[in-house]
Formats: structure tokens, sequence, C-alpha cells
């Protein structure tokens, strides 16, 4: 604009330096420098997300584990804080008659359910892998075990095989008589490792649906091209292909089996049988670090030795399962 003077009076915003104004001096600037707070939300949030979860886990898992280990080498009790004692409770294991029955008796169940929990859920998994009528109705029935209560399943087993049960009412009606299956040390344990087969099956029967599903059809029909029968293709075939899942069933029911505790307590008892003959290590833990007098740093040592165990059993088979591999 031209003032009284006859001067030519420049624009402002080339006065200034040609700067922008408003929000285009805004943009500039957050692009000349990142907005630190920003950058600090966005590095802080994922952990915001993982607190609740990561919070759970130190609560129920991480602080009663190393509250176990350190417990392991006092003489605490249940209403005595205990002092250290170094490993002296690990040294009165090794004299103590209950620790090795109840060692000896979850190294059975794990070689008595572990080859049955392999094996026969992969069966059962090929007869109802295929779509027939009426299957859907097998797969919910042989499910069903799996999400029923074990409280409710051991006590239908203790019914059915009670010396007044259904079971031996059938075998008394036949001819045969009475069998203790309740009162003989080792029907006793036999029968809650059918308990525990019966209840796992259905639970790994989905694991090998899931895994047969990804098996090519086209092996199955080279190999019947070949004149290979049914059982030749499920060794040759079948078997190679789930291999892998096969280990996956074997390490986690070797360490279920070997922490067995409610099967047999519900149908052996507090005592754990007759004698105490089928107590199991988890079952000692319960027995001796439970009630007023009870000695909590003896069965924390019986902890770790079965968390050590079981750690023990799931570096074998995954060891086992490199060596075939190589």
């Amino acid at each position: 604009m031209a003032s009284s003077s006859g001067t030519v009076r420049e624009p402002r915003s080339h006065a200034r330096g040609s700067r922008p104004h408003g929000p285009g001096r805004r943009a500039a600037a957050r692009g000349r420098r990142p907005d630190t707070r920003v950058r600090r939300q966005l590095v802080g949030s994922p952990w915001l997300f993982a607190a609740p979860g990561l919070l759970v886990v130190a609560m129920f898992i991480l602080y009663p584990f190393v509250s176990t280990v350190i417990n392991s080498f006092t003489d605490r009790r249940t209403l005595i804080p205990g002092e250290f004692v170094g490993l002296a409770n690990f040294r009165e294991l090794l004299h103590d008659e209950m620790f090795w029955t109840g060692l000896r008796n979850s190294t059975l169940y794990v070689l008595g359910v572990v080859p049955a929990l392999v094996l026969l859920p992969l069966l059962l998994a090929l007869l109802v892998q295929k779509n027939i009528p009426g299957i859907t109705f097998f797969r919910s029935a042989f499910y069903t075990p799996v999400v029923a209560s074990i409280v409710v399943v051991g006590l239908i087993w203790v019914w059915l095989l009670d010396e007044r049960g259904l079971v031996n009412s059938l075998l008394e009606a036949i001819g045969i008589g009475k069998v203790g299956f309740l009162s003989d040390q080792w029907l006793l344990l036999l029968s809650a490792m059918a308990v525990t087969v019966w209840k796992g099956l259905g639970y790994y029967m989905i694991i090998y649906l899931a895994a047969l599903a990804n098996v090519p059809r086209e092996l199955h029909e080279a190999a019947s091209v070949d004149g290979a029968g049914a059982v030749r293709r499920f060794l040759t075939v079948t078997v190679p292909a789930v291999r892998s899942t096969m280990v996956l069933v074997a390490a986690l029911s070797s360490v279920a089996a070997f922490k067995v505790f409610s099967e047999v307590y519900l149908m052996a008892g507090p005592d754990g049988g007759p004698a105490g003959e089928d107590t199991t290590l988890v079952m000692l833990v319960q027995r001796t670090g439970t009630g007023l007098t009870g000695r909590v740093g003896y069965a924390s040592a019986i902890s770790v030795v079965v968390f050590v165990v079981t750690v023990a059993l799931m570096l074998l088979v995954l060891r086992a399962d490199r060596k075939e591999d190589a």
C-alpha cells in the first residue's frame, strides 16, 4: 500500500521473515522436532495393557514359587515362621518311607497313563474325523468328561467300583464274584489311572483332530495306490505326520500324571488307601503341609522335588524328539 509520504509498505508477513502464522506455524514446528510427550505415551502403552496379566502371574505363580523354594530350606510350620535349616529337609526325604512310596506311585502313574493318553486319543480322533451323519453327537459325547468336574467324575467312579456298586453287582450276577477295586492296593491305583485316561481322552482327541486336519490327503491316496492297508497307512503316513503333536501330548500328560491328586484322593481317601500305599507325592504334600501343625518347610521340600522331576520329564521327552529328528 502507498502511504501519504509516497513510500510503499511491504506486507507484514514478508517483513517478519516470511514465517507462517496459525496452524501452518504449529505444523512446521511439529515437523522440525518430535513431541516427546507422545513418544513416552506410546512406549508405555503396551506395559499398561500387560500390567493386569503380569500382576496376576506375579501374585499367583511367581510369588508362591519363590516362597516355596525359600520355605524348603526352613523348618517353618503353619503358625511358626521357622528358621533356616539348610538341606535338612531334603536329607530327611531320603530316609522317609512315605516319600519313596509317593515317588513310586507317581512314577507308576506316569508309566500307566501316558502311553494310553498318547495312543488312544489318536485312534479316537481317526474314528470321529470323518464327516458322516451323527458324528457330531459322538464328538460331543467323547468330550463331555473333559468339561465335567473331577469331583463329580471321581464320585461316579467310586459308586461304580464300590463293593456294592454297579460293576461288582454285575460281576457277582455272572458268577465271577466281587473284586476289591477300592480295597486292593494295585487295583485301586489302576482304577484311578482308568479315571484319568477316561477324563483326558476327549481333550487330547481335540488336539489330534486339529493335527489330522493338516495331513495332506494326497499322502493317503498315494499309499493306497501302492497297496498299503489301513494299518500300514496309519504307521507310515499318520504317525509321522502327527509325531510333533504326539510329543506335545506326551509332555502334557506326563506332567499332569506325575502331579495327580484328585483321582487318587477321591478313590483312596485322605489316607492314601490301605496303609497309605497308594499315596502320591502331591497327596503327601497336602497331608504334610496342612493343618494347625503342618510342616510347611518339609512339604515345600517335597514340592521342589515334584517341580524338578516334572521339568526333567519335559526335557526328557523333548530330547527324545530331537534325537528322532536328527
